[in-house]
């Protein structure tokens, strides 16, 4: 198997592992499945950075293992312990809506794709068409998810899609910029957990459509 086919059917795996961290019942086990989603990136990034002879991208490779493979789900997954990983409340829509919703975004996300002429994204159109479905499919978790932290997985999705974008479409970018990136990601995650734990603790649950009370 070539590289090229490599990465294209890595991404396979991502599809599956962002169907898993939304739909599994416990918060801990999506945080598990995000690690796992993770890894499988930091492999395309490796295969890339020796596919491309881009230097650049194994510097991308460490700081994603540090910073998604490892930082992030032990911060989501000690913070879930000390709340308890609730198994409720569950999605507001069903399995098979959110598995046919997540096919239409992916369908549309190769349509779209299969438009765009980049001589440097032509091989690799298959894993760019993930990578841009990877921000419905975070969005996706944002909507349909009542669980607050299940919610910042789906950010963590969002930002999973495009940091596999920018590998794929600006491998030869500066190592600032992925610092750049996994700093904002992790802040971003750190912010939204604390503010978890916070209200939690203020008013018992971390089930957003009980959030009604702050309004006004």
């Amino acid at each position: 198997m070539s590289n090229v086919a490599l990465v294209n059917s890595l991404t396979g795996l991502l599809i599956l592992t962002s169907l898993l961290v939304i739909e599994v019942k416990r918060p801990r086990w999506s945080a598990l499945m995000y690690s796992l989603q993770s890894l499988v990136l930091v492999i395309i990034f490796l295969v890339l950075a020796y596919t491309n002879e881009a230097e650049q991208l194994y510097l991308w490779v460490i700081s994603a293992f540090i910073t998604k493979v490892v930082l992030v789900p032990w911060l989501l997954y000690g913070a879930l312990t000390r709340v308890g990983d609730p198994e409720k409340p569950r999605n507001v829509i069903g399995t098979t809506l959110s598995f046919f919703i997540a096919a239409i975004a992916l369908t549309v996300s190769f349509v779209v794709v299969n438009q765009i002429h980049l001589k440097a994204a032509e091989p690799f159109k298959p894993a760019l068409a993930v990578s841009m479905a990877h921000f419905f499919f975070g969005v996706l978790c944002i909507l349909t998810q009542r669980n607050l932290f299940k919610q910042v997985l789906g950010f963590c999705l969002m930002e999973n899609g495009s940091h596999l974008t920018l590998a794929l479409l600006a491998y030869n970018a500066p190592e600032i910029v992925e610092i750049g990136i996994a700093t904002d990601a992790v802040f971003a995650v750190v912010i939204m957990i604390v503010l978890g734990q916070q209200i939690y603790k203020s008013l018992g649950t971390l089930d957003t459509s009980d959030l009604s009370t702050l309004k006004g």
